[in-house]
């Protein structure tokens, strides 16, 4: 496994604990059995956030997490493993992507979660990793599997994460 992570701050909301933030990537690229990775992370502010997302996704308003996912390719020994919630999308697959996450908002929605900013960013990098690796939450069911793979990693390194607005059970 071969992963490459930069990590960017342009804010100054929350000071970034980059190395925990690292792990945690890290972490979640291992868990999802992703061959090799080449990640761009930018944290930012909730004008920055605005604008990006305006600008690439017609969305005029900020949001808590973007990415992009630039190249996913299966190589010669992918394999295809399943696990207690379905396969893992993006095993053995070669991965780049850019993940742009506000510091600012993660500040501001932390005490819904009942845990730190730096965990709730945390969480909104996660996410952004989940999607670059082939998950999507457009419907229930692939929104109650994306959670689930959010739950496992987070676990992984030691968070637990709440989520306030939980309409449905995560399978």
């Amino acid at each position: 496994m071969s992963f490459e992570i930069d990590i960017s701050d342009s804010q100054d909301t929350l000071p970034i604990d980059v190395q925990a933030l690292t792990r945690a990537i890290e972490r979640a690229l291992q868990i999802e059995n992703v061959s090799s990775a080449v990640l761009s992370i930018s944290i930012v502010d909730n004008d920055a956030i605005h604008r990006i997302n305006r600008e690439h996704l017609q969305h005029d308003y900020p949001t808590d997490v973007i990415s992009f996912q630039l190249d996913f390719a299966l190589n010669d020994e992918a394999i295809d493993p399943v696990d207690a919630t379905g396969d893992l999308r993006a095993a053995g697959a070669m991965i780049q992507g850019e993940i742009i996450a506000s510091a600012q908002m993660a500040s501001e929605m932390a005490s819904a979660g009942k845990w730190t900013a730096m965990n709730e960013l945390t969480l909104y990098v996660i996410h952004g990793l989940l999607h670059i690796c082939g998950y999507d939450d457009l419907s229930h069911e692939e929104k109650a599997i994306m959670r689930s793979r959010e739950i496992t990693i987070l676990n992984a390194v030691g968070l637990t994460p709440i989520y306030p607005d939980d309409d449905y059970q995560a399978i």
